[in-house]
């Protein structure tokens, strides 16, 4: 069973939402302190690196991590390159086959050096969430920080997505993924009162 990882590293240099929570890791004890085990511990944001958005981040009366049905987060997905764009549209996605398939993960190779936060990154449009709904698309994955602008307060794109009860995968890596159909498996941690969770996303290849 061959498997791509289509995860970020964490590590304390991966690169935060400006003013967010950096990831740490240390070792907290070692073996020469324990007699038998290293113990580390980590922190930093639920939204470091790769990871998925629970509704709780953009609404509040919305469902926490650990409330999502698991088969929301494996399943069928279509990489589709969408390069040189500021937004990806309904208009542009016009033509694409999406059948066959729940999820869809878009490679937009707008943040190559992930050693810092991208100053500029292609967004999701309002017309979107309705256009993927229609095609039965129930999870997106975008190979950004996030599907809106850093700067943005209203989250066009978040809003569109939830209003058509589409999840948010953000931070994979696509660079080494030819496009076509794969299975997705992207769980997050299982945590009550989350409102995100960093995830071990990966993809594996669909026999033709």
């Amino acid at each position: 069973m061959n498997f791509i990882d289509i995860s970020m590293p964490l590590t304390n240099n991966t690169p935060p939402w400006p003013g967010d929570e950096p990831f740490e890791y240390k070792l907290t004890f070692s073996m020469e302190e324990t007699g038998s085990v290293n113990v580390g511990q980590f922190k930093g944001s639920n939204h470091i690196g790769t990871h998925i958005d629970a509704p709780f981040h953009y609404d509040s009366n919305g469902w926490k991590t650990a409330e999502i049905p698991l088969e929301r987060f494996s399943g069928p997905a279509l990489v589709v390159p969408i390069k040189n764009q500021t937004t990806i549209t309904a208009q542009l996605l016009q033509g694409i086959d999406f059948s066959g398939v729940d999820k869809v993960l878009f490679h937009t190779g707008s943040w190559e050096d992930r050693t810092s936060f991208p100053n500029q990154y292609t967004v999701i449009g309002e017309d979107v969430g309705p256009f993927l709904n229609s095609k039965g698309i129930h999870l997106i994955g975008v190979d950004t920080p996030s599907v809106d602008p850093e700067t943005s307060k209203e989250l066009v794109g978040h809003h569109s997505l939830y209003n058509n009860d589409i999840l948010i995968l953000e931070g994979i890596q696509l660079s080494h993924v030819p496009p076509g159909i794969y299975e997705l498996f992207a769980f997050p941690l299982k945590m009550e009162q989350a409102d995100g969770s960093p995830v071990r996303a990966v993809l594996r290849p669909l026999e033709k």
